[in-house]
């Protein structure tokens, strides 16, 4: 019997696109909520977002001239790089596989590029030049509070904020809600958020914002240094050119086909003055 070939192969393709594009929507949860942007081919590899600052509007006496304000921009650009995956599919594994090899491939794909995006978009935490905690102590649920004020004395819009934190950190902000997990309901505390977070496991939201876990944040220093933070969607931007890639190549003298995950993105700040860092240690890995 006939082996697979480059063609039965690229007959299957689409179906390693479909699986990788699902799987890295599915599994990123900062590509949902950051500043996207589109580039088509022949636009080039970078995009630069023009900022406007701040205006103030100020009373007017009648009769006297309207005095003219002087409007300047400042940009910020973001530039493209590759993220890639590769892997040898040998014309046995295909055949004699009892799974589908190549939802297989796209799940691995698709979760690595996803993780690699979300790695990116979080690692622009600890560049936020304002923000609480010097990764020696646990969070609280205060600091998350301070974060949201800071913001919002800042004229930052509350509509898409958002708390991301490691889920290492968030256990200690759930200990901390439920008095260390011992009592259901506190008299003196947010009790419907206590409760949410012994039932379920989550937080949901706090200091009106939604709270996010996300094991896609590397540690800083130490192992249980995560850099979480509390953003607006402008303050970070991700763009990307197309979405995921798949090609196939015969690679004849190892009896297979190489496939190949690409997905050309770049991300980084947007405006600085959007996001705090939260800089905290986790109890249970010190």
């Amino acid at each position: 019997m006939a082996g697979s070939t480059t063609t039965t192969l690229n007959d299957l393709l689409p179906q390693i696109v479909a699986e990788a594009m699902f799987v890295a929507s599915e599994r990123s949860i900062m590509r949902g909520l950051v500043k996207n942007y589109s580039l088509g081919s022949g636009q080039g590899k970078t995009v630069t977002v023009p900022i406007y600052p701040l205006q103030t509007a100020a009373s007017l006496t009648e009769g006297d001239e309207i005095s003219n304000t002087e409007v300047s921009t400042n940009g910020v650009t973001l530039t493209v790089t590759t993220a890639a995956i590769r892997t040898l599919v040998t014309d046995l594994s295909v055949a004699a596989s009892a799974s589908n090899v190549v939802a297989d491939i796209g799940r691995l794909f698709g979760e690595a590029i996803a993780r690699k995006i979300d790695l990116d978009l979080t690692a622009q935490f600890g560049s936020f030049n304002a923000g609480f905690g010097d990764r020696t102590g646990a969070i609280t649920a205060a600091s998350i509070f301070q974060a949201v004020a800071k913001l919002k004395a800042a004229a930052v819009p509350t509509e898409g904020m958002v708390c991301v934190v490691h889920p290492e950190i968030a256990y200690d902000l759930k200990a901390a809600l439920t008095s260390g997990g011992n009592t259901p309901f506190q008299g003196n505390g947010p009790t419907d958020i206590a409760n949410e977070a012994m039932r379920m496991g989550y937080v949901g939201q706090l200091a009106g914002i939604p709270v996010y876990e996300t094991s896609n944040i590397a540690f800083t220093t130490n192992a249980g240094d995560y850099n979480g933070a509390v953003f607006q969607r402008d303050a970070l931007g991700l763009v990307m050119i197309g979405d995921i890639t798949i090609e196939t190549e015969r690679r004849a003298s190892f009896l297979g086909t190489d496939i190949v995950g690409a997905c050309h993105y770049g991300a980084g700040i947007i405006q600085n003055n959007y996001g705090r860092y939260l800089a905290f240690d986790s109890s249970i890995n010190p």
